[in-house]
């Protein structure tokens, strides 16, 4: 440095910020404060908990499992080269009071794993947002295009594997049999119908899918998943979107359908005889899997899954347990103080 000039100076400058002098607030954790979060934090998870199982516990639910009663099904689906042949089989049930409110239809698989990481990779969402691209650069692989070239729409082993059996409610009322009205949109959620999954833009569905095939699995096209409403097929198709939302865990259940309320069923499902009319094609003999068709309803902190209220009784059991942890080793520790005290 030259003779005669000062070093800068490295302090910080005299501001309340620099130089620490804000007020704050320091908490002072005595033992009321301690013990009373405690038990009011223990208090709000036991009373939150009660509340979550016992609504989850009023959820009325119907399950039948139709592995091993649609056995003939079954066997016929063990062997791929009889992919072309229908078989449908027939299950009777009843319901001994009635199903009030809306009420959902589940398909439901076990031993099915989605989880896996390549099987979760395998799709093409630029494809499924009607995007011409070049799925053979994507994850697709192996179900991207066949031996001649031509590329597979949609492409990947989660849409391959997409479940394909069709259900169908019937209600025995007075000798006669009456077709339950069941709807199929709906079901999935906004963003997905409009965001997520979009349609090749063309003049109709049909040419905007020209020179695709449909996966080698699947028994007709895309563009005909639902022939009856333009608005439910191709990509936008409500069981293609919800099947391609793939779950975390192999024993899994997916929204089918949602009785529709009118005539005899505008009140819910009234108490009778009913019999599943199902056309079997999806096969789970090769991997152990089962089948179920669930009847469930709704309340307000969802389905019949007790998980959430179970979380939180054992969050509330844990604090108020430690709540009265500490107050016996602040009662021992303080008898010991007393007593050296008068010493």
């Amino acid at each position: 440095p030259q003779e005669g000039v000062a070093p800068p100076s490295r302090c910080p400058d005299n501001t309340a910020f620099k130089q620490q002098r804000l007020p704050a607030w320091k908490p002072q954790l005595t033992i009321a404060s301690v013990l009373s979060s405690f038990f009011l934090t223990g208090a709000f998870c036991l009373a939150v908990g009660i509340c979550l199982i016992l609504s989850a516990n009023s959820v009325r639910e119907i399950q039948i499992d139709y592995s091993d009663k649609c056995s003939d099904c079954s066997k016929l689906r063990e062997n791929s080269s009889n992919w072309n042949k229908d078989c449908h089989c027939s299950i009777n049930f009843s319901l001994k009071e009635d199903i009030l409110g809306d009420v959902f239809m589940y398909y439901g698989l076990q031993n099915f794993y989605q989880n896996h990481r390549r099987y979760m990779m395998s799709r093409s969402d630029a494809q499924l947002l009607g995007r011409n691209v070049n799925i053979q650069r994507s994850y697709c692989t192996p179900f991207s295009t066949y031996r001649n070239g031509t590329p597979m729409a949609p492409c990947g082993a989660i849409a391959n594997s997409m479940f394909n059996d069709t259900i169908d409610l019937f209600y025995n009322y007075n000798s006669s049999v009456i077709q339950v009205p069941l709807l199929k949109t709906g079901n999935s959620w906004w963003t997905d119908k409009n965001v997520k999954f979009r349609n090749p833009e063309s003049f109709n569905l049909s040419s905007a899918f020209a020179g695709t095939a449909r996966p080698p699995y699947w028994r007709k096209p895309v563009y005909l998943l639902d022939e009856e409403d333009e608005r439910n097929n191709g990509y936008v198709n409500d069981d293609f979107i919800i099947w391609m939302r793939v779950s975390a865990f192999a024993t899994f259940r997916n929204l089918y359908r949602r009785v529709k309320r009118i005539r005899h069923f505008a009140e819910g499902l009234p108490a009778g005889n009913y019999t599943f009319h199902i056309s079997y094609n999806f096969p789970v003999t090769r991997f152990k899997g089962r089948k179920h068709v669930i009847l469930s309803t709704v309340v307000w902190s969802g389905g019949s899954n007790p998980f959430l209220g179970i979380a939180y009784l054992v969050s509330g059991t844990a604090a108020t347990l430690t709540g009265f942890v500490i107050t016996g080793i602040h009662l021992k520790l303080r008898k010991k103080k007393t007593y050296f005290q008068k010493q």
